[in-house]
């Protein structure tokens, strides 16, 4: 599928026809359906009869393939924990404590030397293959040097597609290897033209997201709008309430079931955090509400008393408590802080 702010690059990219690089690196916020066009993409390079309009024609034997999941010539290299969800068995085991390994959030240098086995051997169904790395930021400095080797001697007939939502994290070698494509905000009539034909919620989390369509719809999908009622609530109420008390409600609010079906962990929470602080900024600065505009009241009555320069150091220090809330080594302790360091924002106390 192809969503309408992508048409016009889909037709540049079928245009390119057999002028197509060996390497393509799709780069542009979350939320935009970079996959989705990397998908149709391979799709359409592995199909046997492609349509008039360049999409896979759904029919052919290499498409049946491709459907089903088994296309020998199509190979994701994704992280393990994305395959959670096809697998349904992520929650359960959150669940149960943790009793299964947790799955990888990385791309591993296994998967690249698997990768270099099966490119090692001819295609199965014709000559070309496709490798679809998402999201290729993934990738630690040892497996992307290991992938650079595949990129700088390609196999005949293989197209690399990466795809990345922080090209500055990929080493400088990989993007050079590439043919990078840019994937920008779509405009106000692309997405209202989407909106109309989704729910009412993903409207409302469009903001939220930062205009990325695609995301809202997944927050909708998964339930996050209650999520996000309790965070606006919890919020609005701290200035008056105790920030490590409700440090250890969201510790225990991440390992509910309602956050585990949503997929709703630290980094998400932060990431709200982020936003819920640059919008206090902007009031407070005579700015205008990017993420919260429906809790502009909650907001104005907190940054009537916020302390600029606090506030700016509290999104100062959630940027820095981002970079390590996958991996957070006392998630207790890390709520503790971010909050403490809020509340002393909004209520200009400097103790």
């Amino acid at each position: 599928m192809i969503h309408p702010w992508l048409q016009e690059t889909w037709q540049r990219l079928i245009g390119l026809g057999e002028r197509l690089p060996h390497a393509l690196l799709f780069v542009g916020p979350a939320g935009l359906g970079k996959r989705d066009l990397a998908d149709a993409l391979a799709a359409r390079l592995l199909c046997a009869t492609p349509g008039p309009d360049g999409h896979a024609c759904g029919h052919c034997t290499p498409c049946q393939l491709r459907i089903s999941g088994n296309h020998p010539d199509l190979l994701p290299v994704v992280p393990a924990a994305d395959t959670v969800a096809a697998d349904g068995d992520g929650a359960e085991d959150a669940a149960d404590g943790g009793a299964a390994k947790k799955k990888s959030s990385q791309i591993v240098i296994e998967q690249i030397r698997d990768l270099q086995e099966s490119l090692a051997v001819t295609g199965h169904q014709s000559s070309r293959r496709v490798v679809i790395v998402d999201p290729a930021e993934a990738m630690n400095a040892f497996t992307a040097n290991a992938l650079l080797k595949l990129l700088e001697e390609p196999p005949e007939g293989c197209i690399f597609l990466l795809i990345s939502s922080a090209p500055r994290r990929l080493l400088p070698t990989i993007r050079s290897r590439c043919q990078q494509w840019t994937f920008s905000r779509p405009t106000g009539d692309a997405v209202a033209h989407w909106l109309s034909t989704q729910d009412a919620v993903a409207g409302d989390l469009l903001a939220l997201t930062g205009g990325m369509p695609l995301a809202a719809q997944r927050l909708a999908q998964n339930g996050s709008d209650l999520l996000l009622k309790r965070f606006v609530k919890d919020l609005g109420q701290l200035p008056a309430g105790d920030p490590l008390r409700l440090a250890g409600q969201w510790e225990s609010w991440l390992k509910s079931k309602e956050a585990l079906a949503a997929g709703f962990g630290m980094v998400q929470l932060v990431e709200w955090m982020q936003r819920w602080v640059t919008d206090l900024a902007s009031l407070r600065l005579g700015g205008r509400l990017r993420f919260f505009p429906a809790e502009e009241g909650v907001l104005s009555a907190l940054a009537s008393r916020t302390n600029v320069a606090m506030v700016v150091n509290c999104y100062n220090e959630l940027a820095r408590i981002r970079r390590v809330a996958q991996h957070p080594l006392n998630a207790r302790l890390m709520l503790e802080d971010m909050l403490l360091r809020y509340a002393r924002a909004v209520t200009g106390s400097r103790r």
